[in-house]
């Protein structure tokens, strides 16, 4: 299982980024993913997920509005389109495989389905 985040970048506020997760070893059919950052001194949040269902999706709310998650089933790959960044965005976002409940507010990542990171740094 392999799971790599890609597209983060150093960008002003106001500006936009879309991260990619590429998966490995398992189908978006078979787990959910979820999209989690950590910014620096602050405990780990999830932001966003996508079910492996039927595709619907959870956002935190403070991303609401300004977040959108998606799915490319052929490519592995889902995409995390960040719109109107915000220096409170600014953290190592991570992706995962595991439970995703948008109707519930649940995300949760596997053990052992974490990805790598990559850094999103919004400057004011």
């Amino acid at each position: 299982v392999q799971l790599q985040a890609s597209g983060g970048g150093l960008v002003q506020a106001g500006d936009s980024l879309r991260l990619s997760c590429v998966v490995s070893g398992f189908t978006l059919n078979e787990h959910g993913i979820g999209w989690f950052r950590q910014a620096p001194g602050k405990a780990r949040e999830g932001v966003s997920c996508i079910s492996s269902s039927d595709g619907s999706a959870y956002y935190v709310d403070s991303v609401k509005g300004r977040f959108t998650i998606s799915r490319d089933n052929a490519k592995n790959t889902v995409y995390l389109q960040m719109n109107n960044l915000k220096p409170e965005d600014t953290g190592l976002y991570f992706c995962a495989g595991g439970i995703c409940v948008p109707s519930a507010k649940a995300m949760a990542a596997k053990e052992g389905f974490w990805g790598t990171g990559t850094l999103v740094t919004v400057s004011s």
